[in-house]
């Protein structure tokens, strides 16, 4: 009776779906648009049931570190795309595949540094009609209205009338 008791339980290193989700921290919907995007493999029982490797849980957490940090999920499945599908990610895959992404994240940073640095002066100064400010006023064609906040001015004219 034990002995069929064993040999029904599933493989030690199988996960189902719900396992995954539970453990990794993702809905089974992301699970399955995973897998229909490539970036991971399940087999199926005789039940057609999804059954995944335990190494899929290292699988999932580089692709959320990957959503993360903005990296299109094209990259990850080509990172990926070097490792065996049943084989669970090593530490020197994944410093491969930073350093494949380094050079994006670094370009993103630099943007949205510079985007940051664009907003604070511009809020800073509260004219919206610098010379320099890329946002709200290029090439400064709001000087030939006039000195001053002229985007806020022409929002309170249609208001209260400036004297």
């Amino acid at each position: 009776m034990e002995r069929e008791y064993n040999m029904a339980k599933k493989p030690a290193r199988e996960l189902s779906v719900g396992e995954v989700a539970m453990r990794s921290g993702v809905a089974v919907s992301t699970l399955h648009f995973y897998e229909s995007k490539g970036l991971i493999t399940s087999r199926r029982t005789a039940g057609n049931q999804r059954r995944y490797d335990r190494g899929i849980l290292r699988r999932v957490a580089i692709i959320r570190i990957a959503q993360r940090a903005g990296i299109p999920l094209a990259d990850v499945k080509q990172a990926f795309a070097a490792i065996p599908a049943d084989r669970m990610p090593s530490a020197r895959d994944w410093s491969r595949a930073m350093k494949d992404w380094a050079a994006t994240l670094a370009a993103r940073i630099e943007a949205l540094t510079q985007l940051r640095d664009q907003l604070n002066g511009c809020i800073g100064c509260g004219c919206l009609s610098l010379k320099d400010c890329p946002l709200r006023n290029p090439n400064d064609r709001l000087a030939e209205e006039g000195a001053g906040p002229r985007i806020l001015l022409r929002t309170r004219r249609t208001k209260i009338p400036v004297p």
